[in-house]
């Protein structure tokens, strides 16, 4: 008898991208020495450099989800309400990634699909991409940043699978 695939519940998912964010942040604990421990002023100094350049790109990416978002909300107003809070929170990512909270700009998105359906495609490819660059980018954060990389990791699995769910397409 073949095997039938039960379709994946929104509790489901959650739980799935929180025990992901959990491995995360267990990975990047350490207990080890501090990082500034035994490090010369210009090792601090380079590691400080490094994590902001790589704060830099990662708080770039969730502005560019973030406007990505506004532009299918502008161009489709039927799924604004739906979109806002996914919105809200990759603007918040954007916020915690960056060294200091601050509006960050990014080039104008791509133009929006005139299909609804099509334009929620695309948005939730966009927020795998984002999510990927930031799981990507746990292996060059200080634990600090690793675990907040993480959690904006998972969160954006969820936004991918929030954006392609059967009934919200349409």
């Amino acid at each position: 008898m073949p095997a039938t695939r039960t379709p994946t519940s929104r509790r489901a998912a959650l739980a799935a991208t929180g025990a992901a964010a959990a491995a995360g942040l267990l990975a990047a604990c350490s207990d080890g020495p501090s990082p500034q421990t035994g490090r010369s002023e210009t090792e601090r100094a380079r590691a400080a450099r490094a994590e902001a350049a790589l704060r830099l790109r990662t708080s770039a990416a969730s502005a560019a989800l973030r406007d990505r978002y506004e532009a299918v909300a502008v161009r489709h107003p039927a799924v604004r309400e739906r979109l806002a809070p996914l919105r809200e929170e990759a603007a918040q990512h954007a916020s915690a990634l960056a060294a200091a909270p601050a509006h960050l700009a990014s080039p104008p998105p791509a133009p929006v699909p005139d299909d609804p359906a099509e334009a929620l495609r695309q948005l939730a490819t966009t927020a795998r991409q984002v999510s990927d660059t930031h799981a990507a980018a746990l292996t060059e954060a200080p634990p600090e940043l690793a675990r907040l990389l993480a959690s904006v990791a998972a969160a954006g699995a969820v936004h991918a699978y929030l954006l392609t769910r059967r009934e919200g397409l349409g």
